[in-house]
């Protein structure tokens, strides 16, 4: 639709958006509350209700079990009667500061491996802003070619300020040192320096960026080097301190960014890194300076979280028990993982998106399992993934049941049970 305005045609905006509604709007008619935006109700657990049934969960972030700690949820509710959920008002620049603040800073960044810390509103926005402060246009940019959209969006920052990026494909060392080539080329036109960005665990996949292997390019070209380490935080490494741990390399990690939204099962995130680094970006991260500071019951419930997660090392043993037996039961039920190496599991298939939707259809309606389902433009066409997330609450009971449910639905899969054209049917 046009609208005549001094005799030129103005595109109305509203009609574009809702006659172009984007690849993954374009199915919300069918998908919206079942597929996309699904109710999962009752307490954070293996077992919730969706749409009045009982379900095995396993589509919870959760990876060792915080969400519904009773601790967790006492220290939740303690600091809510004290404080509200409105101290401190304000931005932490402004009138938004508190010891809790610090403390939680410096304990996390003490946990990592790093000098100082800074408390984030929140991952997304975080990531993006400390990239966005990080780099001028003179720097470049080097990354992983799956690196997540919050990533991606402050790197689209970074070029629309002039910056130039190179990305390499994932986990592809020999094009990584090929694309730091090209940077090294570049800021000698600049004058700049390289930042590198990639993940500690990638989390569609479930696999590991190649932190050790990365890490030892700076002999040869120097770079800064910042790591998204949100699935790997409390799940990778000895103590739990990530997948920089993981590899031996945390020292070799300038900037370490993670998120409270999978293991601390909160909301959150921070930014580890050298003081005088975090002083400049307490000063110039725009997500922060111009945002209401973290209330204060969500960073005495994130003490508490970081607590049992350091002095609690069952809880990430049992996640790994699960892991193991999930990912190890599903090879041999015939199954393909993918390459993760970390609670991740992906299970990956082949078929149309209508027979996609048919598997979840009967793994929720007739036995019970509730996984989330990727299909195009997420992945290549005819590529179906069900993401799995063991979590430290689920028992060995839950991985047998699953599997042979997976097995179950993978045989209709094969057999066209599900391919009928259309969503939903007998299966």
């Amino acid at each position: 639709m046009c609208i005549e305005f001094k005799n030129l045609a103005v595109v109305d905006i509203f009609e574009r958006l809702k006659s172009n509604r984007g690849p993954l709007g374009q199915h919300s008619n069918e998908a919206h509350g079942y597929f996309a935006f699904p109710k999962l109700e009752g307490e954070i657990a293996p077992r919730m209700k969706f749409r009045g049934k009982e379900v095995l969960t396993w589509s919870l972030n959760n990876y060792i079990g915080l969400a519904n700690h009773p601790e967790v949820r006492k220290a939740d509710a303690d600091a809510a009667a004290e404080y509200g959920l409105a101290y401190p008002m304000g931005a932490r620049m402004m009138s938004g500061q508190t010891a809790k603040h610090e403390e939680l800073e410096q304990r996390l960044a003490d946990f990592v491996g790093k000098p100082a810390g800074y408390l984030l509103n929140y991952g997304y926005q975080g990531i993006m802003s400390i990239i966005d402060s990080t780099v001028s246009r003179n720097d470049v940019i080097v990354y992983d070619s799956e690196c997540h959209a919050s990533i991606m969006d402050g790197i689209f920052l970074h070029k629309a300020k002039g910056g130039k990026s190179f990305v390499f494909p994932h986990n592809d060392m020999q094009r990584a040192r090929k694309m730091l080539g090209f940077a090294k080329n570049k800021i000698e036109e600049t004058g700049g320096g390289i930042l590198m960005i990639t993940e500690g665990v990638f989390g569609m996949s479930g696999d590991l960026g190649k932190l050790d292997e990365l890490a030892a390019m700076k002999k040869d070209i120097p770079f800064r080097f910042l790591v998204d380490d949100a699935h790997g935080f409390g799940t990778m490494g000895k103590t739990g301190a990530g997948t920089g741990e993981h590899f031996g390399v945390q020292n070799e990690i300038d900037l370490y960014f993670s998120t409270f939204a999978k293991s601390m099962a909160g909301i959150g995130a921070f930014i580890a890194a050298e003081e005088e680094i975090i002083n400049v970006l307490q000063y110039n991260m725009r997500s922060q300076i111009f945002a209401k500071s973290l209330p204060m019951p969500m960073v005495i419930g994130a003490l508490k979280r970081l607590d049992l997660l350091q002095n609690s090392p069952q809880l990430k043993d049992n996640l790994w028990t699960v892991v193991n037996s999930l990912q190890k039961g599903l090879k041999e039920a015939g199954f393909s993982t993918g390459n993760t190496q970390s609670p991740v599991t992906p299970v990956v298939l082949n078929g149309t998106v209508y027979e996609a939707a048919n598997l979840t259809m009967d793994l929720r309606e007739n036995h019970g399992v509730f996984c989330s389902v990727v299909v195009y433009p997420v992945v290549p066409k005819g590529v179906i993934i069900l993401r799995l997330i063991p979590t430290a609450v689920h028992t060995l009971e839950d991985v047998k049941y699953t599997i042979e449910a997976f097995k179950a639905c993978k045989d209709k899969l094969v057999s066209g049970v599900y391919n009928n054209g259309v969503i939903g049917g007998n299966f």
